[in-house]
């Protein structure tokens, strides 16, 4: 991830709107009605809550993964964090899972792989995906190569766990 592009594509929460509503005609043109949207947190928990509402899925389930620490900076593989869903409680089901950007792929991967076995179906819908990302989503709104800056995620946190203090 060292070859971060220097040009940043800025993802607005009117645009996140279109885009999420776009995403969700798609995957309904293709008619593909999961029984269940599997969130990918932090940056999918967007995706999946807007989706859900357009596909009229009522059944969202949520995995917290740690990769990226920073722009360009990583884990060396993604990791599911605690607590981890019931593969079982999947069983038999359509699952699309969601998520903000498919960028290196691994993420997605790992939680595409984590429900292969159990599920009936699983798809991915993603609102940006970069041509070397190790799995091709399903359904995708962009393709792009730059760093994308998300409405959610462009500005620091107002307070962090850490107990670091932040500028005003």
């Amino acid at each position: 991830m060292s070859d971060v592009s220097p040009v940043r594509e800025n993802l607005t929460y009117e645009k996140f709107g279109v885009a999420v509503r776009e995403l969700a005609q798609t995957i309904a043109d293709d008619g593909y009605e999961p029984d269940i949207v599997l969130s990918i947190a932090r940056g999918g928990v967007f995706v999946a809550g807007g989706l859900a509402y357009a596909l009229d899925c009522k059944n969202i389930h949520l995995v917290n993964v740690e990769f990226y620490e920073g722009v360009g900076r990583t884990l060396p593989m993604p990791v599911m964090l605690a607590p981890v869903p019931n593969v079982v409680d999947f069983k038999d089901k359509k699952v699309l899972i969601t998520d903000d950007v498919a960028d290196t792929g691994k993420t997605l991967k790992l939680v595409h792989d984590f429900c292969l076995d159990e599920v009936a179906e699983v798809r991915s819908a993603v609102i940006y995906e970069k041509s070397h990302s190790l799995v091709k989503c399903e359904y995708v709104w962009k393709r792009t190569e730059d760093w994308i800056n998300f409405p959610w995620s462009v500005l620091p946190p107002v307070v962090r766990r850490d107990g670091q203090v932040l500028d005003a």
